[in-house]
């Protein structure tokens, strides 16, 4: 097997919730308990939601809790640039729609938002909408579409998926999962604005940089089917996908920016310890086989056993704190995670 390589790749739209630090936390390890390379990708095409200052504060929250990369914008590894709006410019995304288009993998939609419009349909028993693309563009013939390309018409480029038959994919985590065709719709893969939309740009950028392990929430594993028919319609190798549980808040619901839930940022400035802070997220979905509850993060790489962590999700093994961060001083931490110990200029350093 190849050297592992991970990736965080945090959209710079705000502050970094805790289901993000997870997330970034869970690749570095893997990554580090094998020897592999952890790296940073900036993913800001939605440019819509983008928040000044937010990419330093994905710096400032990796190097204050010692996630450090070993490849980002900082420090070129041979395959970047590491920010996607730069590879945008580039014409990478484009290039690849296009071979897709070539191929008759993906298609050119010109539909305008009214049309688009008359095909919402509500989910039964619910208020809530989706929109199903009937491939009306599909049937577009060459010379159509070139001629609403030389008026400068707006378009989007969809992937072509079957309507009939099943696409199967592995996770580490949930195993094997097959799903009908007739579920998938044909995603929008590069957007009016010219942008890549997420579903479309990871995968491209996860082969190209050479990732062999996606570390992300299960709440994408629904998509999962349509970027492994990417992968096969490039003829790429297919990563090894981890996809980890939800941290949910008091309602069972995703933790979200949007919705201000709280962020390392916040928890740094009601005075947790950043040791103390990357314990607790490690602890959230595994543990480690002798139960240590009490780590800083070299020994979390130490323990960090895959086949350890894959057993803690199959198996049920979980920590037995699993709910509400206490402070420091009352979890009994011992002198790494000291409130004496400075944790940042300015910053309360864990007393109550």
């Amino acid at each position: 097997m190849s050297k592992i390589k991970t990736r965080f790749a945090p959209s710079p739209t705000g502050r970094m919730h805790v289901g993000n630090l997870r997330t970034a936390l869970y690749a570095y390890l893997i990554a580090k308990h094998e020897g592999g390379t952890f790296m940073l990708r900036i993913e800001d095409t939605d440019q819509e939601r983008l928040v000044e200052g937010a990419v330093d504060i994905i710096n400032r929250t990796l190097a204050g809790t010692g996630l450090i990369h070993d490849e980002g914008p900082d420090k070129d590894g041979g395959v970047g640039p590491y920010v996607q709006s730069d590879r945008v410019k580039q014409g990478i995304y484009m290039e690849y729609a296009k071979k897709l288009v070539a191929e008759g993998k993906a298609y050119y939609c010109f539909c305008d938002k009214e049309r688009l419009a008359s095909l919402h349909t509500k989910i039964d028993g619910t208020d809530k909408e989706v929109t199903i693309y009937d491939k009306h563009c599909l049937s577009l013939s060459k010379e159509e579409v070139e001629a609403n390309l030389a008026a400068g018409k707006p378009f989007v480029i969809r992937q072509n998926n079957p309507t009939e038959g099943t696409t199967s994919f592995h996770d580490d985590i949930y195993g094997d999962i097959t799903v009908d065709n007739s579920e998938l719709d044909d995603m929008i893969l590069i957007k009016s604005d010219g942008y890549p939309t997420y579903n479309f740009a990871n995968v491209v950028d996860d082969h190209l940089m050479g990732i062999t392990h996606v570390v992300r929430g299960n709440e994408y594993l629904s998509s999962t089917p349509k970027y492994n028919r990417l992968y096969e319609a490039f003829g790429w190798e297919i990563p090894v996908y981890i996809h980890c549980p939800l941290i949910t808040d008091e309602e069972h619901k995703k933790l979200s920016k949007r919705s201000g839930h709280s962020s390392y940022e916040d928890l740094i400035e009601q005075g947790f310890l950043s040791d103390a802070i990357v314990n607790f997220m490690a602890l959230l979905g595994w543990s480690p086989e002798d139960n240590t509850e009490i780590m800083s993060l070299s020994q979390l790489i130490e323990k960090f056993d895959w086949f350890s962590f894959l057993l803690s999700r199959l198996f049920g093994k979980s920590p037995r704190r699993s709910v509400g961060i206490r402070r420091p001083t009352s979890m009994g931490f011992p002198s790494v995670f000291r409130p004496d110990r400075p944790v940042g200029s300015g910053t309360p350093t864990g007393a109550d």
